[in-house]
């Protein structure tokens, strides 16, 4: 497929799309769009719940591809950042809560070291997300609002989040190769198994996260900064 025409369509039907790739069920999700669609199509589900489509569907054709071409785009800058506010609180409340619960069932089973070891790494790691997240909510996301409605921008620009947009896996990494490397092999296996899937889920969803802040939202925003500037 060309790398200008998008797999995924206003007119395919919702349910041909989540079949064909399972995983756009979260991105529905974070978008705050529900089950139940029957045989309508991309923008009919869209749209009954007041969606922008084209945005939409740049998330999930990019999710699809890796690719997005800011050009053409008429996209809701505003969606865009509910969906990613959304994903944060998937991740917090959802994600890390659930490898949370599971590391600590995995800690019973060890040594005091052992347990200390894992809650620090787990401990620093979520935190250091949070912080992430918190910034972009209290500076990023205010700065690209207002900017939306028309205030014109004034101690804060774009490269600013792009330039510091940090990478937050050093963290993860060590915790995984903690539990498959050290911990003592008759510790809970299967339980192991699971928490490492759930942090190798983890760590590749929010890699996407941060290629759409990246690729889709920054470029975006230089746009509408770019206007500004011409003014």
């Amino acid at each position: 497929m060309s790398d200008n025409i998008p797999k995924y369509k206003a007119t395919d039907k919702m349910s041909d799309l989540i079949c064909e790739n399972y995983t756009l069920l979260m991105v529905m999700s974070r978008f705050g769009l529900p089950l139940g669609f029957g045989d309508k199509n991309v923008k009919e589900v869209c749209d009954a719940c007041n969606v922008d489509y084209k945005t939409f569907l740049a998330v999930v054709n990019f999710m699809d591809t890796g690719q997005f071409v800011v050009g053409g785009a008429d996209l809701s800058i505003q969606a865009l950042m509910e969906y990613l506010k959304n994903s944060h609180s998937y991740y917090l409340e959802n994600r890390m809560l659930s490898i949370q619960e599971q590391l600590k069932e995995i800690s019973e089973g060890c040594e005091q070291q052992h347990q200390q070891i894992l809650n620090l790494f787990f401990n620093e790691y979520k935190n250091e997300v949070i912080r992430h997240f918190d910034y972009e909510e209290v500076t990023v996301f205010p700065y690209i609002s207002n900017m939306v409605k028309g205030a014109r921008p004034e101690d804060y620009e774009i490269g600013v989040f792009r330039e510091n947009h940090s990478n937050i896996d050093d963290k993860l990494n060590d915790l995984k190769n903690i539990i498959m490397k050290y911990l003592p092999g008759d510790t809970l296996s299967d339980m192991r198994i699971r928490v490492l899937f759930g942090i190798f889920a983890l760590e590749e969803d929010l890699s996407k996260h941060s290629l759409i802040e990246d690729k889709i939202l920054v470029p975006l925003v230089m746009k509408l900064e770019q206007r500004y500037a011409k003014q």
